[in-house]
């Protein structure tokens, strides 16, 4: 005898001959076929652990425990029978005759009475399907990579604990049990789905505290993406995929549980089987194919997801006490960065430029002579450069908390952080630059389509988003404007004007930004125009649906962008960057794991170019690597420690 199948007692016989089962404790064919014959005895709520017949007292067939009429019963299972037996007697007295005899058979407009053997199929079939969705919502990892075959021939802890428990408690709270228990699965679930889906992008897990803004962000990007219907559908879709994981998880653990009370016998040996099993796999190790044979997985799950939330929640008041710190903030503005008065400073970020760029095997080749032709090309052209490590707070999205991270010399890791960052009076570089006077700020920020409060927290004096480019050809993917035509209209309204101030200016590269399909190519700087000359080269492109469907086309794309991005800014440098050029470029973050291929690292190239050697003698102490590419063992700072550093270096303690 099974757990998905009962024997079959004298008494379990349907009408026409069939054989009569209930696989759910009460609520299948056996339980019809007792209501057409006529008798009284019914099954309880609780997969009828026992039944009476006409106050009789008889035990089912079900309770292998009472089946031998024995005298040791309980006497809570006397109660439960006399109960049930009180209820059936006081059903068929109040129970009108002919309703008793000309009702309706049981079942769905009465399909089961008329095929017996087809419910008996469902019924099997629905009570498996209910295991499964139970054993999977226990197993289920939480992160893509994981989701083997393996993950799935484990011991459950928690599962073989949740079974002794509903087999040990009263019929009432049994019944409670299974549907938080149930609901708790499906919870479990659903947030395991979301984690494979942060995992995916930004190489963590979902923060129940931080992260429901972000949200709304994707729901935006689906709306950029697929129009104002497609993020309907989207979110639409996402609701019914939770309520349904919900319902279903906490109908099948229901199901489950009654199967295990309508075979009790087998249900508890069963347990008492598994659980030894259990210990004995986690006190040996054992494991198939790399994974452990006996998992707490769950149990783990929850309780990081508690430190999470408690880590959240402390996190506003730690995150303002290291904002209260700043060793600029009474430093007279005549003493800010006199090192740099004269020049024109430009912050520019390029987007996901990582280390894997220049790490990886598969992409290092080609973007190592993207370096190595940009370092002598600007090096022809009087220019020498200095490049080292930083460690951003993000990886694969969140350019934005990497930027504030940069600018602010505060560590941005989440979205709260970034809210109070951007209300707050902290000072940013772009702050220190305008405090002094010496210098117009100005921020190129094509990835922006919209209102951006958050220009006025940088102290940008003038903001040239998407739409004040000038740019009149196609978008890229999510890319609204090529970087080389950025860096153009950059050269147009802003450095290319005569008699102007010095300017300090916060560039960013969008080019190579996620899906990295099409990708724009390099043109003839004289032949931009507008911009329509990149209709052409957007036809020539890839089918970003196309390259998503393999991995290492994607990995490519990403390496074709990385070099666009790379050649726009070198060779704009090499055509109009002049002895008061100071040039600091850096990635924002790593790639998505996609392309960084199980690397953990959030490690991001940074580099500082100018013509005047003085303003690299003043970094020299920094052991930072000659030329575009830095070394591997290169000094690798977190990326909030690299404001203070610069601006002590060119102020006057670094005079």
């Amino acid at each position: 005898m099974s757990l998905f199948t009962r024997s079959r007692q004298p008494h379990d016989t349907a009408e026409g001959g069939a054989d009569s089962e209930d696989d759910t404790g009460g609520t299948g064919v056996a339980g019809e076929a007792s209501g057409a014959t006529g008798e009284a005895g019914t099954a309880s709520d609780e997969g009828a652990e026992t039944a009476s017949d006409e106050g009789a007292g008889t035990a089912s067939g079900e309770d292998a425990e009472t089946a031998s009429g024995e005298d040791a019963d309980s006497a809570e299972a006397a109660a439960e029978r006399a109960e049930a037996a009180e209820k059936a007697d006081a059903t068929e007295a109040t129970a009108d005759p002919a309703e008793r005899s000309d009702s309706p058979p049981p079942g769905w407009f009465g399909w089961r009475r008329r095929y017996p053997r087809t419910a008996r199929g469902v019924t099997i079939g629905t009570t498996v399907l209910a295991g499964v969705l139970v054993l999977f919502a226990l197993l289920v990892p939480n992160r893509l990579e994981r989701l083997g075959p393996e993950a799935f021939f484990r011991l459950p802890a928690e599962g073989i604990l949740l079974a002794g428990l509903l087999l040990a408690v009263p019929p009432r709270s049994r019944r409670l049990m299974s549907v938080a228990a149930g609901a708790l699965l499906g919870l479990l679930t659903v947030l395991k789905f979301v984690d494979m889906g942060f995992y995916s992008v930004l190489a963590r897990p979902f923060d129940l505290v931080l992260d429901w803004i972000l949200l709304d962000d994707a729901a935006e990007f689906v709306r950029e993406s697929f129009g104002r219907t497609g993020q309907v559908l989207a979110v639409v879709g996402v609701i019914v995929l939770i309520v349904a994981v919900l319902v279903l998880m906490t109908l099948a653990t229901v199901r489950v549980t009654n199967l295990m009370v309508g075979h009790r016998a087998v249900a508890t040996r069963t347990t008492l089987i598994l659980g030894t099993a259990w210990i004995t796999c986690m006190t040996l190790g054992i494991q198939i194919a790399g994974v452990p044979l006996a998992t707490k997985g769950n149990a783990d799950f929850v309780n990081n997801r508690i430190e999470q939330v408690q880590a959240g929640l402390k996190d506003g008041r730690v995150f303002e006490k290291q904002a209260a710190v700043d060793a600029f903030a009474k430093t007279p503005p005549d003493q800010l960065l006199t090192g740099l008065r004269g020049k024109d400073v430009l912050f520019t970020f390029i987007e996901s430029y990582g280390r894997v760029a220049i790490d990886d095997p598969a992409m290092a080749p080609q973007i190592d002579s993207v370096l190595k032709e940009g370092t002598n090309s600007l090096k022809a052209a009087g220019f020498q450069s200095r490049s080292a490590w930083l460690k951003s707070p993000v990886t694969g999205a969140g350019s934005w908390l990497a930027h504030s991270t940069f600018l602010s010399g505060l560590w941005i890791k989440n979205q709260q952080r970034y809210r109070s960052l951007t209300t707050s009076d902290r000072a940013t570089l772009g702050s220190y630059f305008r405090k002094t006077g010496a210098w117009r700020t100005v921020g190129i920020v094509p990835g922006v389509r919209r209102a951006w409060p958050e220009g006025k927290f940088f102290a940008l004096d003038h903001i040239y988003d998407s739409e004040h480019l000038g740019y009149n050809g196609p978008y890229f993917s999510w890319t609204p404007v090529p970087d080389q035509f950025s860096l153009e209209a950059f050269q147009r309204l802003e450095h290319g004007k005569k008699n102007r101030d010095p300017i300090m200016a916060e560039i960013i590269l969008a080019s190579s930004h996620n899906p990295w399909s099409p990708i724009a190519r390099m043109t003839d700087w004289d032949e931009l125009g507008d911009g329509s000359v990149f209709n052409q080269i957007k036809k020539e492109g890839t089918d970003p649906k196309e390259v998503w469907k393999d991995p290492e086309r994607v990995r490519t794309e990403y390496r074709h962008a990385i070099e666009y991005s790379l050649h726009s800014l070198t060779e704009w440098v090499e055509r109009y960057g002049t002895d008061d050029t100071v040039l600091v470029f850096l990635g924002d973050h790593q790639p998505v794991p996609t392309v960084t291929a199980g690397s953990t690292s959030k490690d991001v190239p940074v580099t500082i170019v100018a013509r005047d050697p003085k303003v690299l003698d003043k970094i020299a102490d920094w052991n930072w690597t000659d030329g575009l590419k830095p070394a591997e063992n290169a000094p690798t700072w977190g990326m909030d420690r690299f404001r203070d550093r610069f601006m002590t270096a060119y102020g006057p303690r670094g005079d």
